[in-house]
């Protein structure tokens, strides 16, 4: 079969690899129908993932067909039609019993993490993968949720509504700022309504992702290249400060903005991949009462967030921005990777 290969930082190829076979009794084989690129695969090529070899196939999202099984599954069948979680859950262990899925401590793990495709075992981004434990990582997919809006649902809704919205503990009527207009970030701003805030704020510096941000539930937008930026979000919550600052983008200065803007007794809940240290001034931050969280997806809300997307209440389509066939993923990293000249949000591979 053919893959996106990673080869070391800045490297990567579509290849000839071996065909992926069933390993243990809980895994599965799938033809890959439909997958994407996240900006963790960026993360990945900039070396800022060093536990992902050269070598990988590279992937966590997707939506497939089975078309083999191991002797253990038998909720799932060759021919189901299943969306791919980026985080592989053994479903026995004590982290998946607390529902910490993120560290499943499952053999495929190999350092007690959830996250394996296409960082410690090879991914999506190919015609064929193999999925381990199938059951408690695969969701069937019911008709009438077309791939493009499923695909979605392997990664960055599930992150940006648990990591965003439920670790910042919003609640009705906060203020929430989100911190980077991408696809997370669009993610955290179409969920934050579930749990009831009042003014939805997206702040950028790409004024594309910022008027697409109302189409998912943006009630405000700021530039935070133009000057006075802090002082436009600062003027929506009466200079008190947004209640819950989410940062999607995973560079130092936009983790300070967040700080900086977040009210005395507010949440900031980091979401963004970071490849550099942050500073964390805790002089300054001790007396504020803030709360910061940080976390890698558990995928655990996944079923729910199905329900919302297939009766429409989750504009998930909107973020399928761009479409390309596996002979183009070359093409598709290099639109994805300029996403501020090309308008993408998420780019659709598809055979």
């Amino acid at each position: 079969m053919k893959a996106l290969v990673y080869g070391g930082p800045g490297e990567k190829s579509w290849s000839e690899v071996p065909d992926p076979e069933i390993r243990h009794p809980g895994d599965a084989i799938l033809r890959v129908d439909t997958t994407t690129i996240c900006g963790t695969d960026l993360h990945i090529l900039k070396g800022d993932v060093p536990a992902v070899e050269a070598g990988r196939v590279l992937g966590h999202e997707g939506v497939g067909t089975i078309m083999q099984v191991g002797s253990s599954v038998t909720g799932l069948k060759p021919g189901d039609r299943v969306i791919i979680s980026c985080i592989k859950s053994c479903g026995h262990c004590p982290n998946c019993r607390a529902g910490l899925y993120s560290h499943c401590l499952g053999e495929e793990g190999r350092a007690g993490i959830g996250w394996v495709l296409g960082h410690l075992i090879d991914g999506t981004q190919a015609e064929l993968v193999r999925i381990p434990y199938a059951e408690n990582s695969l969701h069937l997919l019911p008709e009438g949720v077309p791939d493009e809006q499923a695909v979605m649902l392997s990664d960055i809704l599930p992150t940006g509504f648990e990591i965003g919205v439920q670790y910042g503990q919003v609640k009705p009527g906060d203020v929430v700022a989100v911190i980077g207009a991408g696809p997370v970030g669009l993610a955290a701003i179409a969920t934050a309504g579930l749990y009831g805030a009042a003014t939805i704020v997206a702040v950028d510096v790409d004024t594309n992702r910022l008027e697409a941000s109302r189409g998912f539930g943006a009630t405000d937008t700021v530039d935070s290249s133009a000057s006075g930026w802090k002082d436009q979000v600062l003027a929506l919550t009466d200079g008190a400060g947004v209640d819950v600052a989410i940062e999607a983008v995973g560079i130092p200065a936009t983790f300070a903005m967040a700080v900086d803007l977040v009210r005395p007794g507010g949440h900031v809940a980091n979401i963004g991949v970071h490849g550099k240290p942050v500073e964390l001034h805790l002089e300054d931050l001790w007396i504020r009462n803030i709360t910061i969280s940080t976390g890698l997806v558990n995928a655990n809300t996944t079923p729910m967030l199905l329900k919302l997307v297939s009766s429409g209440k989750i504009p998930a389509g909107l973020l399928a921005t761009h479409h390309f066939t596996f002979d183009r993923i070359m093409d598709a990293y290099d639109t994805f990777a300029r996403a501020a000249e090309t308008k993408a949000l998420k780019v659709v591979i598809t055979p």
